[in-house]
């Protein structure tokens, strides 16, 4: 199974998809890590990704899920995944895969990233995000919201675990 913890940028899906892979005892994935150079130097310059800029980074996702779903490991995944389309593409015809899309409020993303240090997804691409922000709607199959809080990370990883009925590791 690849679990993937979706969100807007300040979500908490890196944060939370660590936890999660660690109570699983899962490997764990960071999406950003498969962007192009490019992609990178392009945030970190204020830019926002277009959907042209997205489709390697989609691309390299989906072939590290299809090589760990052939291994048979399970895994956990953080990743935007912030439209329908992106969704469908990541989870749509792979049957084990779920996803959980993480919901906050903008107030709420503005100041985690404001409070966050030494990322180069930085504040003034939220609005970007929420632009092309497309929620997960009860349609779409396999994908589960997931409220995110101001408590700790470890509350949303066990309401994830209950909401899956997912074991964690002993």
């Amino acid at each position: 199974m690849i679990l993937v913890v979706a969100g807007v940028a300040g979500s908490g899906k890196t944060t939370v998809g660590q936890l999660l892979a660690r109570r699983l005892g899962w490997q764990f994935a960071d999406g950003d890590t498969f962007h192009p150079a490019a992609n990178i130097a392009k945030m970190r310059a204020g830019l926002p990704l277009t959907d042209a800029d997205r489709e390697p980074w989609l691309a390299a996702i989906t072939a590290w899920m299809d090589d760990v779903i052939a291994s048979g490991q399970p895994a956990v995944l953080a990743c935007s995944a912030l439209k329908r389309s992106y969704r469908d593409r990541l989870i749509g015809d792979r049957e084990q895969a779920v996803l959980v899309f993480l919901t906050m409020t903008r107030a709420q993303g503005e100041a985690r990233l404001r409070a966050r240090a030494g990322h180069f997804f930085r504040e003034p691409l939220m609005a970007s995000q929420f632009l092309v922000l497309e929620p997960p709607g009860p349609a779409e199959q396999r994908v589960y919201p997931v409220p995110t809080s101001d408590g700790p990370p470890g509350q949303v990883v066990t309401e994830i675990i209950r909401k899956l009925r997912l074991r964690p590791a002993s």
